[in-house]
């Protein structure tokens, strides 16, 4: 694809393939997980989650449900709730909440001609069934198995993701160092600028950095933030500590004898 085959293919120009999530009417039982988490009573709040036609990232402190919502997105979409594209059909343990049988996914009018779903809890048992079914290939060329866990994570952004995909990432960042948090960001890009969409939980304020994103940040009371990058949490805090690690230490350590 020519570079201006990639302008041209911008999901910018029609809208992405996923435009915004809702929760639906139904008979939940409201008081019960994963209906308790805060990110679910913010979007019960908002009415709706706008979703950036490129790239939307979910931020939040850990229990906050940014896992749980980018999970119940993928299942809404019809991906495999333990990771792949939406031909994968395995499963090794259903954990998976029941959020995303409450869930509408109102839809662009482009479709995409690929997608994957990726967890990094659960990337292991996604890599044994690349290698059941003999699609290694298609993901590098040796077994994601033979690879680091963040060389494998990075072979699949590079050679599993195409252009105009659909791309839910649940904290690529788990198995990444900051190099490859880098590549990753650099990958992200490409592919948007290519007609892809992502949606992504992350803790990572390297990945945040992505041109043009939306972040969406989720306070622990449920409310839901679209803020800029500067004023996203995982920024301001490692910020904070990077600029002086010493007050930090001495506030964490300051019961020790």
């Amino acid at each position: 694809m020519t570079r201006r085959d990639e302008e041209s293919a911008s999901p910018r120009d029609g809208g992405g393939f996923l435009r915004w999530v809702e929760l639906a009417e139904g008979d939940a039982n409201v008081s019960d997980y994963p209906f308790t988490l805060p990110v679910v009573a913010g979007l019960r709040a908002a009415g709706r989650l706008e979703l950036d036609p490129a790239v939307t990232f979910l931020a939040g402190d850990n229990g906050t449900g940014k896992s749980t919502l980018i999970e119940a997105i993928a299942v809404a979409a019809g991906f495999n709730p333990e990771g792949g594209s939406t031909n994968f059909r395995f499963s090794t343990r259903d954990t998976e909440s029941a959020l995303g049988e409450h869930l509408q996914l109102v839809r662009g009018i482009r479709k995409p001609r690929t997608g994957f779903f990726l967890r990094a809890e659960s990337f292991y048992n996604v890599a044994t069934e690349i290698d059941r079914l003999g699609v290694a290939a298609g993901y590098g060329g040796a077994s994601l198995h033979e690879r680091s866990h963040g060389e494998s994570f990075l072979d699949l952004a590079t050679h599993r993701f195409k252009p105009r995909g659909l791309y839910l990432l649940d904290e690529p960042e788990a198995a990444l160092s900051v190099h490859g948090c880098l590549a990753l960001l650099t990958r992200i890009h490409d592919l948007t600028r290519a007609g892809s969409q992502f949606v992504i939980a992350t803790h990572s304020p390297i990945l945040l950095a992505v041109p043009h994103a939306r972040i969406l940040q989720i306070a622990p009371s449920g409310v839901i933030s679209h803020v800029d990058y500067d004023d996203a949490q995982p920024v301001l805090l490692t910020r904070s500590f990077l600029a002086n690690p010493q007050r930090y230490l001495h506030h964490l350590f300051s019961d020790d004898g």
